[in-house]
């Protein structure tokens, strides 16, 4: 059977000589990651609990892609004595540690007032100690060699999933924080979420959840199946990640973002770009755009510079505000802008990047500039210009 992962245009050798460890690998979208990223050519390292699932995995995968690259090591990631022998088996076996995907979770479910206090501790033990003891652990080594990947896996939710996504939603916190004291160096941090997935978790979670809700299992899956996910094409996405760290540094991802951002690399666009093949701008309407482009341009440029002359704390919460909301780092951004103003100066097609998450942020800046400037003409004065510069981009993306 042909891996989804092959599909997407990456190679075999894409990540080789990478050592990637998957927690929570013994089964579901952690096998799935640690598969993937061994058909890129990484070694993985099997960090499990369950110590038969843990074995069935590595012999499979064994079998698979060969015995020198794949390792088991039974790990609590809630335990600091087991996350070191997991440090040093891993050492002993690859020489390095190159990227940590935080997998490993438990399910706790309940309303918040009935969840027993113990099971919020479970929880935590898994959900949040164990990304803390991997980056205590791990990023010593990576800040030192200045290379590294640090995942933190998300999950956000609603009513009666309190106890399990508490904990998770803060390894979304951990991750911004890790990026933030990573900023300067080859060490990237980000978070990203499989989406909804069918796994045997998840499942065990939807028959408790669902009855809650009001519904039946079927009838919870029905509603939410535009936003479902095959195991394969979860764990795909966490590999591919990978491949594509330095584009997802410090954000929050999904799983379908990074698979997207695999398939769009294959076509050479760039960053979110696609041809526009049904749209052919006259010369009168290309000149236009392509001001208009220059002014966008210009605009985030300006902005850009002046962030560099802020504060070490304020620069660093803007940048970390502009890639959450805006999708992706100014610099690919004032880049994507670039290829766009290129491809409108010649006669061809036009690339067509997306442009609304960049007029998301401005709306975004006009909503912060409403809750914190007092003085009712600066206020007002203030959303002037950000509206214009959102006006600017939307009228930019008609355009083209």
């Amino acid at each position: 059977m042909t891996m989804m992962i092959s599909q997407l245009g990456l190679t075999s050798d894409t990540l080789h000589g990478e050592t990637v460890i998957v927690t929570g690998a013994g089964g579901g979208i952690g096998y799935e990651a640690a598969r993937a990223l061994l058909w890129l050519g990484a070694n993985v390292v099997i960090a499990e609990i369950n110590q038969q699932n843990g074995r069935k995995a590595e012999h499979t995968l064994e079998q698979e892609f060969g015995k020198d690259r794949v390792l088991f090591v039974n790990t609590d990631v809630g335990d600091e004595a087991s996350v070191k022998n997991l440090y040093n088996l891993s050492i002993i076996a690859f020489g390095k540690v190159d990227a940590v995907i935080n997998n490993a979770t438990i399910a706790v479910l309940g309303q918040v007032k009935d969840l027993p206090i113990e099971e919020w501790d479970r929880s935590y033990h898994v959900n949040l100690r164990g990304p803390v003891l991997m980056a205590k652990t791990f990023l010593p080594d990576m800040i030192k060699r200045n290379h590294g990947v640090f995942a933190c896996v998300s999950s956000t939710g609603t009513a009666f999933l309190g106890g399990y996504e508490t904990f998770k939603a803060a390894q979304v916190h951990l991750a911004n924080t890790l990026d933030a004291e990573l900023e300067g160096t080859g060490v990237i941090a980000y978070t990203i979420g499989p989406g909804l997935v069918p796994t045997e978790t998840a499942s065990k979670a939807v028959a408790q959840l669902a009855p809650q809700m009001g519904m039946s299992v079927d009838e919870f899956f029905e509603m939410n199946k535009g936003a479902v996910l095959s195991i394969e094409e979860a764990g795909a996405g966490f590999a591919a990640s990978i491949v594509f760290a330095e584009k997802f540094r410090g954000q929050e991802i999904s799983s379908i973002q990074a698979l997207k951002a695999a398939d769009r690399w294959t076509q050479n666009f760039g960053a979110g770009e696609t041809e526009n093949d049904s749209v052919k701008l006259s010369s009168e309407k290309r000149k236009q755009a392509q001001a208009l482009c220059e002014a966008v341009y210009v605009t985030l440029k300006e902005q850009s510079d002046d962030w560099k002359r802020r504060s070490l704390f304020e620069r660093q919460w803007i940048i970390r505000d502009f890639k959450k909301t805006a999708g992706m780092p100014v610099e690919e951004w004032l880049l994507t802008l670039e290829r766009l103003r290129d491809s409108l100066r010649g006669e061809g097609t036009v690339l067509h990047p997306r442009l609304e998450k960049l007029a998301g942020y401005y709306e975004h800046l006009a909503e912060l500039a409403k809750g914190y400037e007092k003085d009712r003409v600066k206020l007002e004065e203030n959303l002037r210009h950000v509206y214009g510069w959102r006006d600017e981009v939307k009228e930019l993306e008609k355009m083209i």
